[in-house]
């Protein structure tokens, strides 16, 4: 299986939120290595947030590496690795926020970047599952906390 996400999307808890739901469509990323879904309907209760237009983006996009790395030969000598080189994937999310009433909109970007070690997908993968289940998990379950704290500046 591959990142696909499926529509809609079943948001996490908001202050003031109810029951949000994101539908998507497929969209062109603006990387060639990337896929993306632009939100296209809003479910639940949302007031005031606006789903994907020109003017005001709602995307999500998941960008893989250009070119993935390999590991290099272990050193004959000391039996290590000189370096152990990363794979990039980048998740982002880009939504057209208003700065002041009145103004047009301007992009805010949310961006998570996951560096895998070159050969820990071969030799560590249920570790590699592990770290994104709990990151997502974290993510999830402070979803309200982290939007009140993006509103009022406090953790």
């Amino acid at each position: 299986m591959t990142f696909a996400l499926t529509t809609p999307i079943t948001g996490g808890a908001q202050t003031g939120f109810t029951s949000p739901t994101y539908t998507h469509a497929a969209d062109v990323a603006p990387d060639d290595n990337g896929k993306q879904v632009a939100v296209t309907a809003l479910g639940g209760t949302q007031a005031g947030v606006t789903p994907h237009s020109v003017s005001s983006p709602f995307t999500v996009t998941i960008i893989r590496p250009r070119n993935f790395k390999a590991l290099g030969q272990v050193n004959p000598t000391t039996g290590t690795l000189p370096s152990v080189p990363r794979n990039s994937w980048k998740i982002i999310v880009r939504k057209g926020v208003v700065p002041l009433a009145g103004q047009n909109p301007t992009l805010l970007i949310i961006k998570c970047e996951l560096d895998v070690p070159a050969g820990a997908d071969v030799a560590d993968a249920p570790n590699i599952r592990a770290a994104i289940s709990c990151m997502i998990g974290a993510l999830n379950q402070q979803s309200a906390g982290l939007g009140d704290s993006l509103v009022s500046g406090l953790i």
